[in-house]
């Protein structure tokens, strides 16, 4: 698939560091072929950032479910979309292309938005089910929420200890429920969370952009 083989070359190369002949060579179409389908190779970068947006309905779409409390929703799919950065080449691929945009002659499309608004949901309906802490804002949560979480996927590959994004995503949960919770147990609600996520792969990528 073009945009999976340019999306690899992104991850391990950056966008700078990538050409289309680059992409050509790999993908084993010609540079003709690309430019057909996509004019330039900000065209074909944007592509790649529109495909990793594709996925995200289907994440937020099961934590729509009634019946869970809003809290574990919110830490169950932080830790799907943190599993989608860590092991999804287009994901890897979209946010390192953000990460770059200013590198990019095109104005790069953002996710944050969209986990903006499903984490300000989720803490709403926390709140008006006495879920939530007193005090705790949806809105204003949310966007820190979402800005402490992006810089925890980017930088896990590169702090020491040795752990890997789950164990990392674990703790920053333990702590941040702490303050969430109108009563604090994140040990039970994580334990509710990590059953129902898939077991770790043997060689999991790293979470980073």
């Amino acid at each position: 698939m073009l945009l999976e083989t340019a999306a690899h070359l992104f991850v391990e190369q950056g966008y700078a560091g990538t050409s289309v002949n680059d992409i050509s060579d790999h993908s084993g179409r010609t540079s003709g072929a690309i430019y057909f389908h996509y004019s330039s190779k900000e065209k074909l970068a944007l592509a790649v950032v529109r495909e990793q947006f594709a996925t995200w309905p289907q994440l937020a779409a099961a934590y729509t479910t009634p019946g869970v409390p809003p809290l574990e929703k919110l830490v169950g799919l932080s830790f799907r979309v943190a599993q989608s950065l860590s092991e999804d080449v287009v994901a890897r691929a979209g946010a390192r292309l953000w990460a770059e945009r200013h590198t990019i002659e095109a104005a790069v499309p953002t996710p944050f938005d969209a986990w903006a608004a499903a984490a300000t949901r989720l803490l709403a309906e926390a709140r008006a089910g006495g879920e939530l802490a007193e005090g705790v804002e949806p809105s204003a949560a949310a966007v820190t929420l979402v800005c402490a979480f992006f810089g925890l996927c980017t930088l896990t590959d590169e702090m020491p200890g040795g752990l890997d994004w789950r164990e990392r995503l674990e703790q920053w949960w333990t702590l941040v429920l702490r303050s969430l919770q109108a009563d604090p147990d994140p040990a039970a609600l994580l334990a509710r969370v990590r059953a129902g996520i898939p077991a770790r792969p043997e060689n999991p990528a790293p979470c980073r952009t």
